[in-house]
């Protein structure tokens, strides 16, 4: 049939699992990667601590007089960020914090904090700032002075990324290549890592999705016009909890973006520990930072032994032509 393509649904052999006699190990992924000791899936838990940077980013006429907004946003690195180092280092998990570079400056004390848990700290603008509303000078501009804070407080350069807002750019992956950067994760175009191709190199897309944001599930505030309905944590687990219990089935890459000051509050971080009590009860799961998820697909690509899919960027370099009105 012209126009479609057919899938054909392969089982293969079923192996014994600790959680039954045998589990079926079908999988809809084309291209399925294989994760470290056998596991099902991997998971990356990654935060975005942006305290009060967007804030004062996107509200720069009146943002020293948002008072309130003020302390909802510093209530992840003065009080959320120290809550979970404790409960990663009791729980022997590390997990990955995306950080813009203005509060690496400002909050040095919860990036000390999260790097003496053995997390992994990568780079999240400067002052969450959306590069696909800049000009390519700006862009640029705010990327290096990022990758300064970064470098004055950690020694070393970042690896990884995440786009503010997910505002990727059409100059975004150029830029991040010539940095040295060999990881991002702000795109959505897989359920497995794959790579991102331009022609001055290449780097990782681990990617993500926005119904593993907490954003959409709870965000509410006037002075960042987003005002979510407020209800009890487990309506958004339940769509955390499918995502993962797919993930597991198919082989998947899961991965959350949860910030401190939104899900740092008791009772969504009540339900996050319980999701991930879920997680390591199934079982044949592999949690890591997404810095060791990139180094195993690099490992596993030196090796020859998986191939990623590739996607060459940009995809367009101004408006579709088609959305200009020519004679029929």
């Amino acid at each position: 049939m012209a126009g479609y393509r057919l899938y054909v649904r392969l089982r293969l052999p079923v192996i014994p699992s600790n959680n039954a006699q045998y589990r079926d190990t079908s999988t809809m992924l084309e291209n399925p990667i294989p994760w470290p000791n056998g596991a099902r899936c991997a998971i990356a838990i990654t935060w975005d601590m942006d305290a009060d940077s967007g804030l004062n980013y996107y509200n720069q006429p009146n943002a020293d007089n948002l008072v309130a907004s003020q302390s909802q946003t510093r209530y992840g690195p003065l009080i959320a960020i120290p809550r979970m180092v404790r409960l990663l280092k009791e729980r022997g998990m590390r997990q990955t914090f995306f950080v813009p570079g203005w509060c690496i400056e400002k909050y040095p004390a919860a990036i000390d904090a999260l790097l003496s848990g053995g997390n992994d700290i990568a780079l999240h603008g400067y002052i969450h700032e959306r590069p696909n509303e800049l000009s390519a000078e700006d862009e640029l501009y705010w990327l290096q002075r990022a990758i300064a804070s970064f470098k004055r407080h950690l020694g070393v350069n970042p690896r990884g990324w995440r786009a503010p807002s997910f505002a990727f750019s059409r100059q975004s992956l150029a830029y991040l290549i010539a940095e040295g950067f060999v990881w991002d994760s702000s795109l959505m175009g897989d359920d497995i890592p794959y790579r991102l191709r331009h022609e001055t190199g290449a780097l990782f897309e681990l990617p993500t999705d926005m119904a593993l944001d907490d954003w959409p599930h709870y965000m509410h505030n006037r002075d960042f016009r987003y005002m979510m309905p407020i209800a009890a944590p487990r309506y958004a687990m339940e769509v955390f909890r499918s995502e993962f219990d797919s993930a597991w089935k198919h082989g998947a890459l899961w991965v959350s973006v949860w910030h401190p000051f939104v899900s740092g509050r008791l009772a969504r971080f009540d339900a996050i520990v319980e999701l991930i009590d879920y997680m390591q009860e199934k079982g044949d799961v592999w949690f890591a930072t997404l810095d060791e998820i990139a180094r195993h697909v690099e490992a596993l690509v030196a090796a020859g032994t998986w191939t990623p899919r590739e996607e060459k960027l940009p995809l367009y370099t101004s408006p579709v032509p088609e959305l200009s009105k020519t004679p029929l």
